[in-house]
């Protein structure tokens, strides 16, 4: 597997991530770009997943692209897509390998149900995520299934 020759990155005490919203329409090529690399490199890469990453849903109007930079790098990111009924749907939940233990994933779901409301929200975890996903509020809903050679276990999370 190719070794990334990016310096790890650790929480900023200054602040300096930053958040970001954006619908695929207010993504500038760049950010777009640097997005769906991070993605592509967990989750086709380093997941060893072949699957097709790019599926049409970053495009649909209703969807949003959450993700934290730092140094105009992205540094975690999920994506939140609204589904039939009413429902929110989080998914491609990634963190950066150099940004890994420093709580941007948390942060980036509270975030993420900040942005849902009240509305009631579903995901597809990683099985070894289920109780990352439950200290959100996320409860199982479904039978375990394997999708690209991984575990996963459907969830959701009714408003409060």
């Amino acid at each position: 597997m190719h070794q990334s020759q990016t310096p790890p990155l650790t929480a900023d005490p200054a602040g300096r991530e930053k958040f970001r919203v954006a619908s695929f329409a207010d993504l500038d090529t760049r950010t777009l770009h640097d997005l769906l690399k991070l993605r592509i490199d967990v989750f086709v890469v380093e997941q060893e997943a072949a699957y097709p990453e790019l599926d049409g849903r970053d495009v649909e109007p209703g969807t949003r692209h959450l993700w934290f930079s730092r140094g105009g790098r992205p540094i975690a990111y999920l994506r939140l897509l609204a589904d039939p009924g009413g429902v929110e749907r989080i998914g491609r939940v990634v963190v950066a390998p150099e940004a890994r233990g420093g709580g941007y994933a948390g942060r980036l779901m509270t975030e993420a149900l900040a942005v849902v409301g009240a509305r009631p929200c579903v995901l597809d975890a990683q099985a070894q995520l289920a109780d990352f996903y439950a200290r959100h509020g996320f409860t199982v809903s479904g039978p375990e299934y394997v999708e690209d050679g991984i575990a996963h276990v459907p969830m959701r999370r009714e408003p409060t």
